[in-house]
């Protein structure tokens, strides 16, 4: 019904209406979209974030040994906290016995588990491996260090002493996209096992953290939580409800903690790296005859210098950046007519990356995206060096960042620059800031960006944003074309952070024509674009299979700011289930627009011709519980696409062989077919992930990758073996094949398209 509500909307946007007029008839055509989806009254818990007193944290007056044994008398001393379930079942009954502990001396912050099990079969430890969650049983403390209920710090272990550590941006406000999987800092855990259950001790040093201090008075917010595969239970302090997505990491629903005689440490962290090595790549040859292998030998040393100004100010300066041991990235196969988003890998960029985060609204565009420094179209370029300057000043978050690149065949070198400045103003969930940036190459080209932005908390969950973009490239300057609307971009949007009961969220971004911030990441120009969604999500009770159900309807319009009319919409109307195990299936249908004005390929033989198009898809998709040693899932896709058909078969599989070795298969098939004009499309896009590890400090990963677009098959092998924090020996292979080596011109491509042995040892020293 909505889909067929908005055809007749669409279908009459050619008619000699006025903008206004296509304006209020497309927001008629979401309004009756959502009123088609069910609703229904909910009571929900009244909960105000931040609203309980703070605590004081114990002080030690004994020593602990990191030992896992959580023995010490030193801990007797500590109460633990009062936990409560997360979920399953909000507020359920408890079955296994947990303790966890917080306390701390001058240099560290402690955190002890004592967790329970009545059956010690029900222990999950599956994987060593750093940073890979592969179902295990986890023990977790995040760290609001700043108090400013936006941006966290979380580590969390496994019953093998595996460490894992996240920073989160923006209150987990966008769940799995706040959090950067890719940080890093010094920490150290130990865990011991027994018939009982397992027991964790984890040490912080304070140098790690960054945070403000009143004459040694420290206070941050903080949640500790414990999580069993084998039931799904989440056993969390402080009592949150769970009507946020993800709040048992949101940095604004944590409880205040009080730490006494803390004061700022200032180590230098001074890490010089080595490498040596031999690059190999396919050349045509002059005579254009043949291919030829043109070898480069490797050797390179360079440095990285972390120093903390202040207990909350970090400086990190680089010298001969090289980011050889970076995993590499996921393969995506393009099937529309814009861009493709990959994100930041690179360790350098990582610290506290959230204060960067400016997105511009409509598809993740973004103002400062890292990747546009050192990269160009996915290939690297030389770093000749730089310095990044995070964390807080006064009531102001501070972030600067300066980078030289070298020239690296037409590529010129070029200077990147970023200025981000951010505080709280009326409440303290709410921001104002702005952002800067600036690339300059040696032949005097640049491109200079800045933006402002505000989040407002109304009332209680309700949350207002606005944001201004500007861009000022040379180019236009001196042609005099320089617009001030045409090269800008603004973003409204009014949302309810909630996920239980009946939440929203309207977007409203307009983007220029000449807007161009080239370190930033844009998917689409000269467009207004109106994203509306709405949700009405329910937890169930004790005796349902289910935890949660989700109905709602993802939407969006694009509209052409020349006349009006409509580029492109999206209707995504849903259900969503999870069960009281874990598992989850999507069921849902989508119904899409688009108006394609100049025809573009899918691949090279197969042409989108120039026409308007609604096509419409089922979908489906399933996900296992996390529990499973062996966790298969499966996304179902069909429908019609364009003037023709798609079917996409997308599965996976993350097999749990031993706790030394996991095993990840993904697939994804695209069969499309445009009879009426006899074309047709076959993609496949393969990827296996081998990862093994004998301990905590020897472990070796294999990442090959199968993309039939593109006609190559890569393989990304990494050896590690970590010594201790900051001191690693990397062993790094990669080799790129041509699967179709026969060309329509040119001669035959060789076999390996480009090959690379690397050596790497990075040794950190801490004065």
């Amino acid at each position: 019904m909505p889909s067929l509500l908005f055809a007749r909307l669409l279908r009459n946007h050619d008619r000699p209406h006025s903008k206004v007029d296509r304006f209020k008839h497309l927001i008629l055509g979401m309004c009756l979209s959502f009123l088609a989806q069910p609703l229904a009254a909910q009571v929900t818990v009244d909960y105000a974030p931040g609203a309980q007193p703070p605590i004081k944290l114990h002080r030690l007056a004994q020593p602990i040994q990191l030992d896992g044994l959580v023995d010490e008398p030193a801990w007797r001393a500590v109460d633990p906290f009062p936990l409560v379930m997360y979920q399953p079942t909000y507020q359920g009954a408890m079955t296994e016995r947990t303790e966890i502990r917080v306390a701390y001396d001058d240099d560290y912050l402690y955190v002890s588990g004592k967790l329970y099990h009545v059956v010690s079969e029900n222990l999950r430890a599956n994987s060593f491996y750093r940073d890979r969650w592969s179902g295990d049983e986890t023990f977790a403390i995040v760290l609001d260090t700043f108090n400013d209920n936006e941006n966290a710090l979380w580590f969390y272990t496994t019953p093998l002493g595996t460490r894992f550590d996240i920073a989160v941006a923006d209150d987990a406000a966008n769940g799995r996209d706040s959090n950067n999987y890719n940080w890093n800092t010094f920490w150290d855990v130990a865990t011991t096992r027994t018939n009982e259950g397992w027991f964790a001790e984890i040490r912080i040093p304070f140098s790690s953290l960054g945070f403000q201090d009143e004459d040694g008075r420290v206070e941050m917010g903080m949640i500790v939580y414990r999580w069993m595969g084998h039931n799904n239970h989440r056993y969390i302090f402080p009592d949150i409800p769970p009507r946020w997505e993800r709040g048992s990491n949101k940095p604004s629903v944590a409880q205040d903690v009080i730490l006494e005689g803390v004061y700022s440490r200032k180590p230098v962290y001074v890490t010089p790296y080595g490498l040596g090595g031999v690059q190999r790549k396919s050349e045509l040859s002059p005579s254009k005859t043949d291919y030829r292998f043109n070898d480069d030998f490797t050797r390179e040393i360079g440095l990285d210098v972390k120093y903390n100004l202040t207990n909350n100010l970090t400086l990190d300066a680089t010298v001969n950046t090289d980011f050889a041991q970076v995993e590499a990235d996921d393969q995506q196969i393009n099937l529309t007519r814009f861009s493709l988003f990959f994100p930041e890998k690179r360790q350098f960029f990582q610290e506290r990356s959230g204060i960067f985060e400016f997105d511009t609204g409509a598809s993740g565009s973004r103002l400062f995206h890292s990747r546009r420094i050192g990269l160009v179209d996915g290939q690297p370029i030389p770093i000749l060096g730089g310095s990044r300057l995070v964390g807080r000043m006064g009531e102001w978050d501070i972030g600067l960042l300066n980078m030289q690149t070298a020239k690296e065949g037409d590529v010129p070198t070029e200077n990147f620059g970023v200025l981000r400045l951010r505080r709280r103003v009326f409440n303290a969930f709410s921001t104002i800031g702005g952002l800067a940036t600036s690339r300059i190459d040696v032949d005097g080209g640049y491109n200079l960006a800045y933006g402002l932005d505000g989040v407002v908390r109304v009332i209680g969950d309700e949350y207002f944003t606005a944001k201004w973009a500007q861009t000022l490239d040379k180019n236009q300057l001196d042609a005099g074309t320089f617009s001030f609307l045409d090269a800008g971009r603004f973003m409204l949007k009014w949302e309810r952070r909630i996920i239980q009961g009946f939440s929203y969220e309207l977007e409203v971004v307009r983007s220029g024509a000449d807007y161009n911030p080239s370190v930033g990441f844009v998917r689409r120009r000269d467009v207004f674009v109106l994203s509306p969604d709405v949700n009405y999500q329910t937890f169930r009770g004790a005796d349902s299979r289910f935890r949660r159900i989700w109905v709602g309807n993802w939407s969006n319009i694009y509209l052409r700011n020349e006349d009006g009319s409509v580029e492109s919409a999206w209707l995504h109307p849903f259900y969503w289930f999870e069960t009281k195990g874990g598992a989850t299936l999507l069921l849902s249908t989508a119904h899409t627009y688009e108006d394609v004005r100049m025809s573009f390929p899918l691949s090279a033989g197969v042409m989108v011709p120039v026409g308007s198009y609604w096509f419409h898809d089922l979908w489906v998709e399933a996900n296992p519980p996390d529990r499973w040693f062996f966790r298969p899932d499966v996304t179902f896709r069909t429908g019609t696409f364009y003037d023709g058909w798609k079917t996409t078969l997308s599965s996976g599989a993350t097999w749990n062989l031993s706790r030394h070795l996991e095993l990840r298969g993904t697939y994804e098939l695209n069969l499309i077919r445009f009879s009426d004009r006899d074309q047709q499309l076959d993609t496949h896009l393969g990827q296996i992930r081998i990862q093994a590890a004998l301990n905590t400090h020897f472990s070796a990963t294999a990442f090959l990758q199968y993309n039939s677009v593109a006609d190559e098959f890569f393989v990304n092998t990494r050896i590690r073996y970590h010594f201790g924090e900051g001191n690693d020996l990397w062993l790094v292979f990669n080799e790129g094949f041509n699967t179709e080596r026969h060309q329509s011109f040119g001669p035959t491509l060789p076999v390996t398209d480009s090959r690379a042995i690397l050596l790497k040892y990075t040794h950190t020293f801490i004065w």
